[in-house]
């Protein structure tokens, strides 16, 4: 009679290693292939350097005893768990397995989620999460809710310590949208993944439409619509390139500042295409990225939330090899006007950059808020607040330059000096007025427009002199509102020299818990 003699330890060690690799097993993974889908340990092995991911909890299991569930442990239980180098700097993240239970959140992969957000925030290090999951498990009842509160309440904690980036790249929906959405960055896969509250079909049952997940919640919808998503891409692999280009912007944590590259684009270079590129009609517009991209270091610009209020641009670049925050008006679009969504994403970003060091650089060329019932009955005074709220409460340094037009209350909205703006240049042709001429004379000078023999002949009189006296940099720079008029073409080595002197800026707010921006 023989008998199997039973593993050592090393070798059920071994075993064990190799069963928590399978997942939901093998036609699971095929399936999730064939939607053009990465498995969840693919996307760590594309997102991270090669060879260091360290795994945590591999071993854990869920815990739960009815509807048969006992019978379907699997090592993992659903998420992957660790931490990792990404170009050559730490960070914890972790990675939803579609293939287990559909990747559904229960108690245990909950508490694995905690502990690297728990052990991020020890060490000072980003978080990723890369979500693809059905929600919540739904045979745990409320111990998965209760997870997910467990998860928020960590997300919280750690905005404004740690930068969180979430990568959607599946199913998200119902409570496990909020995780994504107070983090500071989400991205989303084209055609593959959605975030909605509810579905489709709880959406047909209420409200009778129908629609479907792609048109209720998908990238498209999010990147360009809601402003949910800050970036999209074709694919899982492009996301993971995506992830690590953006994290060489920013800092570990909000101690620190963002890594320095150095550039051999000259600090002093000059770009004699700037004195001409504003075209001399004030109506005409022009792209602002081309204000952007001959003055940042060489293709150093990295635009956020591209498609969404395209009114304003945001995004990271490097001066002089040191990281700045970019946020201008884009002319070509809505006349560069403010309006409820570029207030919004303005304002967020604005206070992303403030919480993690970087300065922030602002390209003013603004005719004002957009007019309109729309925008008031959705209320552009509350939301046009957060931008003003956002710079005025940066501790920064802040840099403005004024490319042309600055009127009314959005001139003192985009980091003006009375929000205490360290630097603020005006180019030669720069218009800083409370309204455009023609509007200001046509409101000063009504009577004697009425009244003229000829009323074409005498606006255009009533505007030249008003242009002459008002629309320009002149009573600014008189009243030190503007620091300097400068030549656009040294518009490059005259910021990277204010952001060395300003480098070691300090300053303090009063004391107080926090403030109450408008929401």
């Amino acid at each position: 009679m023989s008998s199997t003699s039973p593993p050592s330890p090393l070798e059920r060690l071994h075993e064990l290693r190799e069963k928590s690799l399978e997942g939901g097993g093998q036609r699971r993974i095929d399936a999730q292939h064939k939607k053009g889908k990465l498995t969840a340990r693919e996307r760590i092995e594309f997102l991270v350097d090669e060879g260091s991911f360290v795994e945590l909890d591999r071993f854990v299991v869920h815990r739960c005893k009815d509807f048969d569930m006992e019978s379907q442990e699997i090592l993992g239980d659903g998420v992957i768990t660790g931490h990792a180098l990404i170009q050559g700097r730490p960070v914890y993240l972790y990675s939803e397995d579609f293939t287990v239970f559909g990747g559904s959140l229960s108690e245990t992969y909950s508490e694995k989620i905690c502990k690297i957000m728990d052990m991020a925030m020890k060490v000072g290090v980003p978080i990723i999460g890369l979500n693809d999951s059905g929600g919540a498990r739904i045979q745990e009842g409320v111990q998965s809710l209760g997870g997910y509160a467990e998860i928020f309440w960590r997300n919280t904690r750690a905005s404004g310590v740690v930068p969180q980036i979430s990568a959607i790249l599946g199913p998200c929906a119902g409570g496990a949208v909020y995780s994504p959405a107070i983090t500071d960055f989400i991205a989303m896969v084209e055609d593959t993944s959605y975030m909605h509250i509810t579905g489709p079909d709880v959406v047909k049952t209420v409200t009778h439409e129908e629609v479907t997940s792609e048109d209720l919640g998908g990238a498209a919808v999010h990147s360009t619509v809601s402003g949910v998503a800050h970036f999209t891409t074709p694919d899982d692999r492009g996301c993971m390139q995506l992830i690590r280009k953006l994290l060489s912007y920013l800092p570990l944590n909000n101690a620190e500042n963002a890594p320095f590259v150095a550039s051999e684009d000259p600090s002093d270079r000059q770009s004699p295409e700037l004195d001409t590129l504003i075209p001399s009609d004030p109506t005409k517009p022009y792209d602002v990225n081309g204000v952007i991209s001959r003055i940042m270091d060489e293709g150093s610009f990295f635009e956020v939330h591209a498609a969404y209020a395209q009114n304003i641009v945001v995004g990271f670049a490097r001066l002089g090899g040191h990281v700045v925050g970019i946020v201008a008006n884009q002319p070509a679009v809505l006349a560069g006007c403010l309006d409820i969504d570029a207030s919004i994403k303005g304002a967020r970003f604005v206070r992303f950059c403030d919480a993690y060091n970087i300065p922030i650089v602002t390209f003013e060329d603004v005719p004002g808020f957009l007019p309109g019932t729309d925008q008031e009955h959705r209320g552009i005074i509350n939301h046009g607040a957060k931008l003003l709220y956002a710079f005025a409460e940066a501790t920064v340094p802040k840099l403005t330059v004024i490319t042309r037009k600055a009127y009314g209350g959005a001139y003192c909205v985009m980091s003006s000096k009375h929000l205490r703006a360290d630097l603020n240049v005006a180019w030669p042709g720069a218009m800083i007025a409370v309204m455009g001429a023609e509007g200001a004379a046509k409101i000063i000078h009504r009577a004697d427009i009425a009244n003229a023999e000829d009323p074409e002949a005498e606006l255009k009189k009533r505007t030249d002199e008003y242009e002459d006296k008002f629309n320009n940099p002149y009573r600014a720079a008189a009243r030190g509102f503007v620091d300097d008029v400068i030549e656009p073409c040294t518009t490059r080595p005259v910021l990277i020299r204010a952001l060395e002197l300003f480098r070691s800026k300090d300053e303090a707010g009063p004391k107080r818990k926090h403030g109450n921006i408008p929401l």
